[in-house]
């Protein structure tokens, strides 16, 4: 009963929840963007042209976000940086794309955003490539 301290956090349980997290998000996003890819790759674009930059061009960024960023999320390399991209997408997904559907349809996207929104703040943790490379 002395220690009621629920303030205080373990750093080394923190870190392996960091990485179960970046684990879970880069993998769970890496299934939306893995078809937009092959959409891409085949030539076959019917997206949203979101901002007018046209439809290309939006699913590039878009597969940019989702693929690559989320690889880069899921190792913990340049995760602050490629986690902004991340954020970005969400923000659309749920302000453009699903503006208009109810809660159900945008609860995915804040559900990513808001886990991109804690990577961002909390950092990757010592379990990252981004931690290997500052320590040298």
């Amino acid at each position: 009963m002395k220690n009621l301290n629920t303030t205080g956090y373990n750093k080394t349980l923190l870190d392996w929840a960091l990485l179960a997290l970046r684990i879970f998000v880069g993998v769970g996003m890496l299934t939306h963007g893995f078809p937009k890819l092959m959409m891409l790759l085949s030539g076959k674009i019917e997206f949203i042209n979101f901002f007018g930059i046209g439809e290309k061009t939006s699913l590039i960024l878009a597969v940019f976000a989702e693929v690559l960023c989320s690889l880069f999320v899921l190792m913990g390399l340049f995760t602050r940086f490629t986690v902004f991209p991340l954020i970005i997408t969400m923000l659309v997904a749920v302000f453009i794309v699903h503006n208009n559907d109810p809660f159900a349809k945008q609860e995915m996207a804040l559900l990513y955003l808001f886990h991109y929104l804690l990577i961002f703040v909390a950092g990757p943790g010592n379990i990252s490539i981004d931690r290997m490379i500052s320590r040298k």
